[in-house]
């Protein structure tokens, strides 16, 4: 687990609103195992219908490490298969109008930052990186900026998140075991507790 304070890369952009967690990964592939091999299967059944048009077929986004999108972006139901699918197809960040309350928290939980623009800012920069799909797209979660061929503008990003990203705190179960010492001292001092013990 390391802190995350920015991601620079390529980007790739994917219009339209209320995209939903099925469409990101379809049902069907969450009977697996493991989150391995989910990011070949990422927006599956939009890239077959859009027969080879779709952005993540399109090899000017090929290594893309930033998505761009619309509004409500990973909407429905609640899986965590759908920033595994991103994260597992590359994508290190996402850049929006909006984002779904449990999508973003399952980002957070991955270590994937997640930034709203304004409207007219988030137009601009689709069409940047449509025009010049080679440019470097910066998301920087310290300053609360993105920037590309369309200029630095200001992001948000809940004060929460941007903390636990940038003080290396997002991974919970991380952060338990750490606190395994401190959680038995206070366990020890708790009287009925000690009903169960040995």
């Amino acid at each position: 687990m390391s802190a995350v304070d920015q991601v620079s890369g390529r980007a790739c952009v994917l219009r339209g609103d209320d995209i939903d967690t099925d469409r990101i990964i379809p049902a069907r592939f969450l009977r697996c195992v493991t989150f391995d091999g989910l990011g070949e299967h990422a927006f599956e059944d939009d890239r077959i219908q859009a027969k080879g048009d779709h952005p993540l077929d399109d090899d000017r986004f090929d290594g893309a490490s930033v998505l761009v999108v619309g509004a409500n972006f990973g909407c429905g139901s609640s899986r965590e298969h759908a920033p595994q699918a991103l994260m597992r197809a590359g994508f290190q960040a996402f850049v929006g109008l909006s984002f779904a309350e449990i999508f973003a928290g399952n980002c957070t939980a991955l270590g994937l930052p997640y930034v709203t623009l304004a409207a007219n800012d988030l137009a601009a920069l689709m069409d940047s990186v449509t025009l010049d799909p080679d440019q470097q797209v910066e998301v920087d979660i310290e300053a609360r900026t993105v920037t590309s061929r369309a200029g630095t503008v200001a992001a948000t990003i809940p004060d929460g998140v941007r903390k636990q990203l940038l003080e290396n705190r997002w991974n919970g179960t991380e952060v338990l075991l750490e606190a395994g010492d401190a959680i038995e001292a206070t366990a020890s001092k708790i009287p009925y507790l000690s009903d169960f013990a040995g």
